[in-house]
């Protein structure tokens, strides 16, 4: 038994920004010929929708990536690509402590993994004294499996378990894995160390923020020691982040509708 497509709710002043038509999750997926009903909605931006749901197997996590079609373009292709190469990063961790269960496929274009109680980490917040030497061993867990999580340097990926330890969740551009070719191929090697080292970079820089009191002095020297691409990925993502988010103001300024999830970062 396969789920229904989302079922448009209302019209949308620009149905192109979101991921799913009529800018909602639907409010029952099926998983396994299992059905499942939105509970809440956490985020919806332009290449997927993520939300609680409730079902057989309890609580759960659904990511659904893009249907919507933009500008009258097919955009399936793109939300089945996506969720075929997330399910792959989730397959290839299951056994590794800190990376949710993942349950099924969603149709085309989505999947469910299991649910973890916590919440993302916190600008602020005041982490046990083993959350980052927990952190980091995941990281290097992955790495060890020939995977670049690389986005790192966005703290709501990081979940802190009710039990104080660090889950990382959003595959979705994470390189590498066993078969990957940047794995097999000599050349390209080096080009996964840069994103893993950058992976490591943004921890501890996460750890600097959180824990100054826990950085040792090698771990202060990565920190403060921009690499190459690390430099470059500054100049080029701000000014492009920026851009995207004066964009979306404007144009959600005029809209009467609130979307779920749509100021989710």
């Amino acid at each position: 038994m396969k789920s229904s497509p989302p079922v448009p709710r209302r019209r949308v002043t620009h149905p192109w920004l979101y991921a799913l038509p009529g800018a909602a999750l639907p409010n029952v997926i099926c998983c396994h010929g299992r059905q499942y009903e939105l509970l809440e909605t956490f985020k919806h931006d332009f290449f997927a929708a993520t939300g609680l749901y409730r079902g057989p197997a309890g609580v759960v996590v659904a990511k659904i990536n893009r249907v919507t079609p933009l500008f009258g373009l097919p955009m399936e292709w793109a939300g089945r690509f996506l969720a075929r190469r997330e399910i792959r990063f989730y397959r290839a961790l299951q056994d590794v402590w800190g990376v949710p269960q993942l349950i099924g496929p969603v149709g085309p274009t989505g999947f469910v993994h299991a649910f973890v109680p916590g919440h993302p980490l916190g600008r602020h917040e005041a982490v046990g004294d083993g959350f980052f030497d927990d952190l980091l061993a995941l990281v290097r867990m992955l790495h060890a499996r020939g995977i670049a999580y690389v986005d790192l340097n966005k703290r709501q990926n990081i979940l802190v378990g009710d039990d104080g330890r660090p889950y990382l969740i959003d595959f979705q551009i994470a390189l590498g894995g066993p078969r990957s070719l940047l794995t097999r191929c000599a050349p390209l090697r080096w080009l996964l160390a840069h994103f893993q080292h950058g992976d490591l970079y943004h921890v501890l820089k996460h750890k600097r923020r959180l824990r100054p009191d826990q950085l040792t002095e090698p771990q202060r020297q990565v920190v403060e020691r921009l690499n190459t691409w690390i430099r470059l990925h500054r100049w080029i993502a701000r000014p492009l982040t920026q851009l995207r988010r004066r964009t979306l103001r404007h144009l959600r300024a005029g809209a009467e509708e609130v979307i779920a999830g749509s100021d989710a970062k």
